[in-house]
């Protein structure tokens, strides 16, 4: 049986909610992130885009870019409460719901019988109702599994809605790029383009076991996403493999001594984060130091979490450059369960049942 996936997405969240809240800023270029002089951008909205600005670029180049861009500090309490809210939203209509971030997520709607059971009916009743109670916009995705999803909810951006069926899943991919796929950033998209690769259907030509060699385990990935393979089920997220804390400096420390100095205030932020998680098993330590010529070493080791830990890796980690340190990072490695799960290559049908429907009620309103 089909599934029915909904992806749902908010139009550059952070800065959307800045227009919310301060209307003087709509229809001008907003940028949330730091300004500083190593500062970068976390999202900004559509009028700021139209300049080449984008997410993780460095706030003094937008500026350059766009003089006039308004950047406004962070209020990730408000971000987090307006999450939550949208998160209740989706709990009305199920309860198979994967959170990515706070403004995205994954909702397995097969069962319903919302509305018929449209499941493109639905997304956009859930669209509407965001408006209404956060007044912020989101566009919606609708396909038979998370990858195609997630792409049909970036097809109409901002402020659409796109259906993928299961009988258009062919033609949809036969012409879809591949640097559309979630997973094919810039330089695998240009170690595709040097064989030839450029969308879903040129991959179709090839082999599996040709993928696999030249591309390794991306190989089957990529064999799987360009006939629209994705059997992973909603509400399943991966085992935390790390969790790190880094600090970017507006001045560059000068040699290991002025590194360890910063090892307190990072500890501090490593093990209050730690404190706030499950607890898990950790099989060792890292130190990231990133050079002001941008050149970046991590060196690991499986020690306990200590402070002599981090040091001893930290003055190894000095030790690769004379250069000024513009970045430190502190990190663990917790360790990784067993997994006997094998990737499908082929769908598995699966019996689903049906709740009753209250659409009617909702038509009538």
């Amino acid at each position: 049986m089909s599934r029915k996936i909904i992806h749902i997405d908010c139009d550059c969240y952070y800065a959307a909610l800045e227009m919310r809240d301060f209307p003087e800023l709509r229809g001008r270029p907003v940028a949330v992130g730091g300004q500083g002089p190593r500062s970068v951008l976390s999202t900004c909205n559509y009028e700021a885009r139209h300049y080449g600005l984008h997410s993780a670029m460095p706030s003094r180049r937008a500026l350059s870019l766009c003089p006039g861009l308004i950047i406004q500090p962070h209020r990730f309490d408000v971000y987090r409460a307006v999450s939550e809210q949208i998160r209740q939203i989706f709990s009305r209509y199920t309860d198979r719901i994967e959170p990515l971030s706070l403004d995205e997520a994954f909702l397995d709607v097969t069962d319903s019988t919302w509305f018929g059971g449209s499941a493109s009916m639905l997304a956009e009743h859930i669209r509407q109702e965001i408006v209404q109670e956060t007044g912020i916009t989101v566009s919606a995705g609708i396909a038979p599994n998370k990858f195609l999803a997630k792409v049909a909810s970036e097809w109409r951006k901002p402020n659409g809605l796109y259906s993928i069926s299961p009988e258009a899943v062919d033609e949809f991919l036969s012409s879809l790029p591949l640097k559309k796929i979630n997973g094919v950033g810039s330089k695998f998209s240009q170690k595709l383009a040097e064989h030839g690769l450029h969308t879903c259907g040129d991959v179709l030509r090839w082999s599996l076991p040709r993928l696999t060699q030249y591309f390794g385990k991306s190989g089957l990935w990529l064999y799987q996403r360009a006939r629209g393979i994705d059997h992973r089920p909603v509400g399943v997220r991966s085992d935390r493999k790390s969790l790190s804390v880094e600090h970017t400096f507006d001045t560059d420390l000068a040699g290991e001594s002025a590194c360890l100095t910063q090892l307190t205030p990072l500890l501090d932020t490593l093990n209050r984060r730690l404190a706030a998680k499950d607890p898990l098993p950790i099989k060792g330590v890292f130190v990231k130091v990133r050079f002001n010529d941008f050149s970046t070493t991590t060196m690991e080791r499986g020690l306990p979490c200590l402070r002599a830990s981090y040091e001893q890796l930290l003055k190894a980690a000095c030790q690769k450059s004379h250069r000024g340190v513009r970045l430190l990072g502190l990190g663990v490695r917790f360790e990784e369960k067993q997994s006997k799960d094998q990737l499908e290559l082929w769908p598995v049908a699966t019996a689903q049942g049906n709740r009753a429907s209250l659409e009617s009620s909702l038509l009538s309103q």
